[in-house]
C-alpha cells in the first residue's frame, strides 16, 4: 500500500508539473503570435485574424472586458481538439489568436501512460519483495502465537524458539519468543513440582493409611467406631484419587480400547453408582473405547451431579455422545473457563468436596481419546458432555 501510494503521488506530481509547463508554453506561443498580429495590425491597419463572433468563446470576451489587456483562456470543451485562446484590445479593436494544443495534450497523455506502465512494472517487483520481507517477521509472530495457544491448552513442551535457536540481537520478536519459552519452562517446572509433591504425599500416606484401615476393623462395634470407619474410608478414597491423578499426570496410563455397546456399559456404570438417575438411549450406539475407564468417567459424572446438583439426574446416550445433566445451580464460571481443577470445588452452592472427581474424569477422557466438555443449561443445571471415538475397529 505504501508503494502504491508513493507511485500515485509521483505520477500525480509529474502530471501536474508537466501540465503546468505545457500551459505556460501554450500561453507563451499565444503571446508571441499575438504580438506579431498586433504589429501587423498597427502597421497595416488590417486585423490578421478572421474569426466570426460565433467562434470566439464568450468567456474570453468577458476576461478581456475585465482585464482590459492581454489575456488567455484554455479551451478544452472538445477534449480531442483543445486550443489556447489569446485576446488583446488594440485601438478600440480586440484581436484574437488561437493556438493548437492537441499535440501538447497528446504528449501529456503519452507521458501519463508511460508513468503508469513504469509504475506498474516497478510495483510488480517491489510489492512481492515487500510482501516477502513482511512475511518473514509475520511468520515468526504467528509461530509465537501458535506456541502461546498450545501452552494455554496444556502443552507445556511447546516452544517458540526451535532447537534453542537465537535470533538477531535487539529483535523484538526474538525477545517475545524467549519470554514465551521462559514462561512455558517456568510453568512446566511448577506443574512437575506440584505433580511430584502430590505423588509423594499420596505414596507416603498410603502405608500408614492401610494400617489405620486395619486398626479400625479391630475396634468394637459402636456409633463412634462407625464414625471413625466412615472418615477412614473417606481418607482412603482421597488417597486413591490422588494416586490415580498422579498416574494420569505422569502419562503412564494406557487405554485398553475395544468396540463396546454404549447402552449396556452406561447402564451398568449408572447402576454401580447406586444413584437414582434417568437413562435415555437412542438407537444401539457403539464406541471404540476402554470400558473400564468409561465406567470410571460415567460414575464420577453421575456422582458429581447427584452430590453437587439437584435431581433429577439425567443420562442421555446419543450416538457416541454421553450427556450427564442435573437440575442444580450449574457449574461455576471458573470451571467453564479453565476446566476442572484439583481441590477446587467452585461456588459454595455446588456443595463440598475435594474437586478431584471431574479432574479424574477429564484425565481418563484424554487417555481414551475422548473429549469432555462442561456447560450450563439455559433453564438451570450443569451439563457434562463426553464425546467418544465412533465405530467398530475390530
Amino acid at each position: 500500500m505504501a508503494s502504491c501510494a508513493v507511485a500515485l503521488a509521483v505520477g500525480l506530481l509529474v502530471h501536474k508539473t508537466t501540465l503546468g509547463w505545457l500551459m505556460n508554453q501554450g500561453r507563451s506561443q499565444a503571446y508571441v503570435a499575438m504580438q506579431e498580429d498586433v504589429a501587423t495590425y498597427l502597421s497595416t491597419g488590417v486585423a490578421p485574424d478572421s474569426y466570426t463572433p460565433q467562434q470566439i468563446p464568450p468567456v474570453l470576451i468577458e476576461q478581456v472586458d475585465r482585464s482590459g489587456g492581454f489575456t488567455t483562456w484554455y479551451d478544452d470543451r472538445r477534449p480531442d481538439s483543445p486550443w489556447m485562446w489569446a485576446a488583446q484590445p488594440v485601438d478600440g479593436r480586440v484581436l484574437f489568436v488561437q493556438i493548437d494544443m492537441g499535440t501538447a495534450m497528446r504528449s501529456l497523455q503519452a507521458l501519463d501512460r508511460h508513468v503508469v506502465e513504469a509504475s506498474l512494472a516497478v510495483l510488480a517487483v517491489v510489492v512481492p519483495l515487500a510482501a516477502l520481507a513482511a512475511e518473514l517477521p509475520n511468520r515468526r509472530l504467528r509461530r509465537v502465537a501458535r506456541t502461546a495457544r498450545r501452552i494455554a491448552d496444556g502443552d507445556l513442551d511447546a516452544r517458540a524458539m526451535r532447537g534453542g535457536r537465537r535470533g538477531r540481537d535487539g529483535d523484538e520478536i526474538t525477545e517475545i519468543s524467549v519470554a514465551v519459552d521462559a514462561m512455558a519452562g517456568a510453568l512446566q517446572e511448577r506443574l512437575l513440582s506440584e505433580q511430584r509433591f502430590t505423588a509423594d504425599v499420596a505414596h507416603e500416606l498410603r502405608t500408614p493409611l492401610m494400617g489405620l484401615v486395619t486398626s479400625t476393623e479391630l475396634l468394637p462395634a459402636g456409633e463412634a467406631t462407625e464414625l471413625v470407619r466412615d472418615r477412614v474410608r473417606a481418607l482412603r478414597s482421597l488417597v486413591e484419587d490422588l494416586l490415580e491423578i498422579t498416574r494420569i499426570d505422569a502419562g503412564v496410563e494406557q487405554a485398553d480400547l475395544a468396540s463396546v455397546p454404549l447402552d449396556q456399559v452406561v447402564e451398568e456404570s449408572v447402576h454401580r453408582t447406586e444413584v437414582r438417575a434417568r437413562l435415555t438411549v437412542t438407537g444401539a450406539p457403539v464406541a471404540y473405547t476402554d470400558p473400564r475407564r468409561l465406567n470410571r468417567i460415567i460414575a464420577n459424572l453421575v456422582i458429581n451431579a447427584h452430590r453437587h446438583g439437584r435431581p433429577p439426574v439425567e443420562v442421555t446416550v446419543s450416538g457416541t455422545t454421553i450427556v450427564v445433566r442435573d437440575h442444580g445451580p450449574g457449574f461455576p464460571e471458573a470451571l467453564l473457563v479453565d476446566g476442572p481443577q484439583r481441590f477446587r470445588t467452585g461456588a459454595a452452592e455446588r456443595g463440598r468436596g475435594h474437586g478431584l472427581g471431574l479432574t479424574i474424569a477429564s484425565g481418563h477422557a484424554r487417555v481414551i481419546g475422548g473429549r469432555l466438555t462442561f456447560g450450563n443449561a439455559p433453564d438451570g443445571g450443569a451439563i457434562a458432555r463426553l464425546h467418544l471415538p465412533a465405530g467398530d475397529r475390530t
